[in-house]
């Protein structure tokens, strides 16, 4: 690098903050580490790809006071955010639990910069005292099965309500990346026009929505679930491998699947179940088989997934919704059943709950902690 690049660079890295620097860096750092692990094992490497600024995703700071500090009074309603080198931000809400202010990252996701404070708190949930397995699914969200009976909750599918709105958008914007590109005769980096400019925003919008209502239901749903049940069994899911093949033939199924976001929905009802001191346990789905296992009799008998109904040579009939819900159900009993606190009586109910959390589902971690 010649001198003059040096001084350059000298005085850009000046009007920077350093734990901002330092956080990137962190980043980068991890960036490569799980490369080289995925190359000692053998996996598929996949190299950091280089981030330019419009694939920047945003920069974080990991001290409160350094570079950002968080104005507000005791309830922490409202306030001002002052982040360095671009000055005070009115903030509006509060967290559900007050606490010290730790780390802050800045993030811009689809055109719009949101601030992500994480605060050191003691986190507490009303819970409930009842047993019961959850079986998710499509057809309904979820089926819930207790000692007294079966409820479900419906399926809203947020995205079959903006598809065809999300279509045509799609379809404009393609028709004006085809003229950009005849025009220029560039197939990629081409001008993008302001009208072109505004397909993309509109889409984004009706992406945000969607996002934001199943964001919504899965929040207050799981909270609702934990304030009801003190001791839930859950099925083991793997959206990945469950979107991974049928192609065109199976493209609307795999999309109503990510729709649902079964992933998203154990990942929140783990943490907040561990947060209200109750237990959210993931049943080894290979070995159990909820849906192909009987539950009164645990005959096991493989079905088609357009088999809906569970019959039974023993004489147990019932949807084959519920017929899992209630296979996780007595998992989760049985695997309490050997357990001094919270073992299950009569009646669904719970003598005493469990010291130690719900173990959670995979658990979201700050970036920069």
């Amino acid at each position: 690098m010649c001198p003059t690049g040096r001084v350059r660079l000298s005085k850009l890295l000046r009007g920077l903050n350093a734990q901002s620097t330092q956080v990137t860096l962190k980043r980068l750092d991890l960036a490569f580490k799980h490369f080289f692990r995925r190359v000692k094992n053998g996996e598929t490497p996949g190299f950091p790809r280089f981030k330019p600024l419009h694939r920047f995703k945003g920069w974080g700071y990991k001290t409160h006071g350094d570079g950002w500090r968080l104005i507000t009074n005791e309830r922490m309603k409202h306030g001002t955010l002052r982040l360095s080198g671009v000055g005070k931000i009115a903030i509006r809400g509060k967290p559900r639990t007050t606490g010290t202010p730790k780390t802050c990252e800045v993030l811009c996701r689809n055109g719009r910069w949101y601030a992500s404070v994480t605060l050191n708190c003691a986190p507490s949930r009303q819970r409930g005292d009842a047993l019961g397995g959850l079986d998710w699914g499509l057809e309904t969200f979820a089926t819930m099965a207790t000692p007294a009976g079966t409820e479900t909750i419906d399926n809203p599918r947020h995205l079959a309500g903006s598809l065809n709105e999300i279509r045509r958008v799609q379809r404009h914007i393609s028709r004006k990346e085809e003229a950009a590109r005849k025009a220029s005769d560039k197939q990629r980096r081409f001008p993008v026009s302001n009208r072109l400019q505004r397909e993309y925003e509109r889409l984004r919008r009706l992406h945000r929505k969607v996002a934001n209502q199943r964001h919504d239901f899965q929040h207050q749903t799981t909270a609702r679930l934990v304030g009801q049940f003190a001791v839930l069994g859950l099925e083991a899911l793997n959206i990945r491998n469950m979107t991974a093949s049928g192609g065109q033939y199976k493209k609307g199924l795999n999309r109503s699947i990510l729709d649902a976001a079964g992933g998203a929905f154990h990942q929140l009802l783990g943490y907040k179940a561990e947060e209200a001191g109750t237990w959210a346990m993931e049943a080894p789905t290979r070995h159990l088989k909820p849906s192909q296992t009987c539950h009164a009799c645990g005959r096991q008998e493989k079905k088609p997934l357009g088999q809906r109904r569970h019959e039974c040579p023993c004489g147990a009939s019932c949807s084959r919704d519920e017929n899992a819900a209630r296979v996780l159900m007595n998992w989760a009993k049985q695997q309490l059943s050997g357990r001094e606190r919270g073992r299950c009586v009569e009646g669904g109910k719970t003598e005493s709950f469990p010291d130690d959390s719900a173990r959670p589902v995979k658990r979201e971690t700050h970036a920069i902690a």
